[in-house]
């Protein structure tokens, strides 16, 4: 659409919180990222469906971004829609031992709750700073466990507008992959299936893993998490160390010197510093181990 103001006005009719122009580097984790030309924020499933069908017919580009936690966004910014579903889509409802929650619910919270109905088995969620649709999205996971393994069932909306509901072995989950990118879906909200278990377990457990996480890992700088998904029979973060990139700094980007599988902002960092250090890390951890490096990040307007 080359009329700009004529997409706001579509847009205004399903909801009232639209930002022009907005930085990306306020919604994103990494705090990195030029301008989004419209930022929308749904205030309900039907109002997301319908602002995705108006960028569709209008071939506008979009984005479902949910808390910005694993993504870069490109200096430049992004020349279509940022539709947020943070902070209205995130209902969670318990029942049994079973949680139904929309797709913006933070995992944080969804395991506070599964903790405060005694249901085990989402603790390793705990400390993951995103939502529960992008991590479904990508199989997120850490310490003793992934999405896979509590994940029931989805809704999702389908590139033709259509609300799906799919059983967890229909979404071939893998590491740190599904189905749901390549069929262009879109996680409305998903069920887990957990056990019975003391709650004292359950807490113990989750200040364990938020203890580790302290310890090991560059929470007091801004970043997008583990940059690099772990190669087969390795792990990234010593191949890094080893190939004696510790510390090493592009512009304001930096690879952790708490943990080099994190690329940290220590000051200023652009969208054009993280990928000139990951590409150099790419291309020394291969010269010394013929491992190829892939990143777990995603992108969004980098072209």
């Amino acid at each position: 659409m080359d009329n700009k103001i004529d997409l706001i006005n579509l847009i205004l009719e399903h909801t009232t919180d639209v930002k022009v122009d907005e930085p990306l580097s306020k919604h994103t984790s990494f705090r990195i990222g030029g301008e989004a030309q419209i930022f929308v924020t749904p205030t309900s499933i039907e109002s997301l469906q319908a602002i995705i069908d108006i960028c569709l017919k209008n071939n506008v580009e979009y984005y479902v971004l949910g808390n910005g936690s694993n993504v870069l966004v490109s200096d430049k910014g992004f020349d279509g829609v940022i539709v947020s579903i943070y902070k209205n889509l995130s209902d969670i409802i318990v029942s049994e031992n079973k949680i139904t929650a929309q797709a913006g619910a933070l995992l944080s919270k969804i395991a506070k709750q599964a903790e405060e109905a005694s249901l085990g088995g989402f603790e390793f969620a705990h400390g993951i700073p995103g939502t529960l649709g992008g991590a479904i999205t990508m199989n997120a996971g850490a310490y003793d466990g992934e999405i896979k393994d509590v994940l029931e069932s989805v809704v999702v909306l389908t590139i033709d507008g259509q609300i799906k509901k799919l059983l967890a072995a229909e979404l071939e989950l893998g590491y740190r992959t599904s189905k749901i990118p390549d069929e262009k879906y879109i996680v409305l909200e998903a069920t887990i299936s957990l056990t019975n278990k003391p709650q004292s377990e359950i807490s113990e457990k989750m200040k364990d893993f938020a203890s580790r996480r302290r310890d090991k890992q560059p929470l007091n700088y801004p970043s997008a998490g583990s940059t690099f998904k772990r190669p087969p029979g390795h792990f990234a973060g010593k191949l890094i160390m080893d190939s004696g990139f510790a510390g090493y700094t592009v512009g304001g980007a930096q690879v952790s010197s708490k943990h080099c599988g994190f690329v940290i902002n220590v000051g200023n960092a652009t969208c054009e510093d993280v990928l000139n250090l990951i590409e150099q890390v790419q291309k020394k951890v291969w010269q010394d181990y013929q491992v190829q490096l892939q990143p777990e990040i995603k992108l969004i307007g980098v072209k």
